[in-house]
């Protein structure tokens, strides 16, 4: 019987989207045809307003059709003018609705690295586009290997889209692990962490890097799901009894700010040193939010 909830909801999802995803296109197309500064200024609050109008009324469905309990800590002294970079560990497709939630009208609008492949998304790869999200190749280590242009190339995408950053309130979206966890991929890492894949340190230090003193801070957030990781079905359905959010605000370590991570070996193993510290610390929080 829950399954009969899908349908209707998600139709209302499709519904949201098309409202709101058609404007935002039409500006992204201004913002395109006439590539002026003022014109882009003028263009980014209504398609940052359309965004978070958008966000709004899907958090609002969740709440009315759906019996989840958030409990969520630490988001008392964010700011909407504010420059973050957070970070999440990453279980579900869910977790995006999750973060939307906790973060939407209270930091700048999030902005994901997507995989190239998702511009070709119906309506959303578009929308994505218009709101300034960064496409990147995502390449393997083997794939860089044979052709050392294609890293690059995921850098400078980073470069520019981080230069565009600078001139705005911006929350920089990044799921450390790089994949969503499984028990199979937790095996077949032989990670260290008890609920965590290890983190992958590149993604944040060219963000740094190209961001320079221009964040604020980062946002370090963990996201736990007592009752097993859930599907969106499993959502729609009202199969998640609980979600458990817990953000730390942290300071970026000054000696991470400058540094050459791809080249400078002694520099890369320190910021490695940083994030798995980090991780520990998600992993002992993931463990009480979990049991609690």
């Amino acid at each position: 019987m829950p399954l009969l909830r899908v349908p209707p909801i998600l139709l209302l999802i499709v519904l949201n989207t098309l409202v709101h995803a058609v404007p935002v296109l039409l500006a992204g197309v201004v913002k395109a045809v006439l590539p002026l500064r003022p014109v882009w200024r003028a263009c980014n609050p209504v398609l940052t307003g359309l965004a978070e109008s958008w966000i709004a009324v899907n958090t609002w469905m969740m709440g009315a059709f759906t019996r989840t309990r958030f409990e969520i800590e630490g988001t008392a002294e964010l700011r909407r003018d504010g420059h973050y970079l957070v970070l999440a560990n990453h279980q579900s497709w869910v977790d995006i609705l999750v973060l939307q939630k906790v973060f939407n009208r209270k930091v700048p609008l999030l902005r994901f690295f997507l995989k190239r492949s998702l511009f070709w998304v119906p309506v959303l790869g578009l929308a994505w586009w218009a709101l300034d999200f960064p496409f990147m190749g995502r390449y393997t280590r083997r794939q860089i290997a044979k052709n050392p242009e294609l890293g690059r190339r995921d850098i400078e995408t980073t470069r520019k889209a981080c230069g565009k950053f600078r001139d705005i309130p911006v929350s920089i979206m990044n799921f450390v692990e790089g994949t969503r966890f499984t028990e199979a991929k937790h095996a077949q890492q032989a990670s260290p962490y008890r609920h965590l894949l290890k983190p992958k340190s590149g993604g944040v230090a060219f963000v740094i890097d190209a961001m320079g003193q221009g964040l604020h801070s980062i946002l370090d957030v963990t996201i736990a799901y007592p009752g097993g990781r859930p599907s969106m079905i499993d959502l729609m359905a009202d199969r998640v009894p609980a979600v458990r959010v817990k953000v730390r605000q942290r300071p970026i370590p000054a000696e991470l700010v400058a540094g050459n991570y791809q080249e400078d070996r002694a520099f890369r193993a320190c910021f490695q040193q940083w994030m798995n510290g980090l991780w520990r610390e998600k992993d002992g929080d993931m463990e009480r939010l979990l049991a609690g």
